[in-house]
């Protein structure tokens, strides 16, 4: 933990005795590494045609065998579908990605990248991953328990959320779409 958030902990800790203030280690943890994957990436959406948003929305539509409905979409990235949908509208203005009536479900679209998008993503997410790749090349042989320690972590927090609803609605949406 880093001095300034040992020092807030012990001050919460004197304040509020009987306050769990634990959850700040890992909390602030997970806070500092997006940070720095964050700042990892910033050189390289300078001035680009998409903000690192865009291409981790774009990214899971680029190598699909066929369209996803927008909920699909949401679901699959842990987003709301009202920000995919938003998203997704200024996507389309742009002409990166095509919607067309759903055959199985005319209700709803089907989402695809255009050429122009799969251009852009294929310029901008290789040198995410590039960039990526270097901030994490120290760590070695230790990979494979980080893995596994992000694993358990994410798992852990999935399973305090009811995912019933969700599930439902990605079962719904695989049945509507073709």
């Amino acid at each position: 933990m880093l001095p300034l958030q040992a020092r807030t902990r012990e001050l919460w800790d004197e304040h509020n005795p009987g306050l769990d203030t634990s959850p700040m280690e890992v909390v602030s943890l997970i806070k500092r590494i997006t940070a720095l994957l964050d700042r990892a990436v910033e050189p390289i959406y300078e001035g680009a045609a998409l903000t690192n948003a865009e291409v981790e929305l774009l990214v899971p539509l680029r190598h699909t065998d066929e369209p996803v409905t927008a909920s699909r979409l949401a679901s699959r990235l842990g987003m709301s579908r009202a920000g995919v949908s938003k998203a997704l509208a200024k996507l389309e203005k742009r002409g990166l990605i095509a919607r067309s009536v759903n055959p199985a479900d005319r209700r709803t679209t089907l989402i695809s990248t255009t050429r122009t998008g799969n251009d852009t993503i294929d310029e901008l997410f290789p040198r995410e991953l590039e960039a990526h790749a270097k901030l994490l090349a120290g760590l070695g042989r230790d990979r494979e328990n980080v893995i596994d320690a992000l694993t358990l972590l994410a798992e852990t927090m999935e399973s305090r959320f009811d995912s019933a609803p969700r599930d439902d609605l990605a079962q719904a949406e695989t049945a509507r779409t073709p």
